[in-house]
């Protein structure tokens, strides 16, 4: 079994900075594109910024040049680094890979459980 753990949320003010990492876990095989959503309450999930396997990233507009992802191939992990945060940034942030499982076939899309990001100003 494949399981994504997201950590690093909280509160924070407006200006600062947080961290978020998600780790994945179970029979891997490889990971292809990790990626960070967001959910804030009564908006549809969009996607906020990803990274390929060879570590080439996109960004949504909001967030280009406040947000860096990276990875962790050994450790299967991606870190969204959060700075100069705003109130419109206040969220759910979900972590999602493709994960290719021992034995498996195919890359299958996983998601973490969802951390809380609170921007107040």
């Amino acid at each position: 079994q494949v399981q994504l753990v997201e950590s690093g949320g909280g509160l924070v003010q407006a200006g600062g900075s947080l961290r978020l990492s998600c780790a994945a876990s179970g029979r891997i095989f490889s990971i292809n594109a990790m990626a960070w959503y967001r959910q804030a309450p009564g908006k549809q999930r969009e996607l906020v910024a990803a990274i390929t396997s060879g570590s080439s990233t996109n960004y949504a507009e909001s967030v280009k040049g406040r947000f860096t992802i990276s990875r962790d191939n050994a450790k299967n992990t991606v870190f969204l680094q959060m700075n100069s945060l705003k109130p419109e940034d206040t969220a759910v942030y979900y972590c999602n890979a493709q994960i290719r499982s021992v034995g498996g076939a195919a890359y299958n899309n996983y998601w973490g459980q969802g951390t809380q990001v609170t921007v107040v100003s």
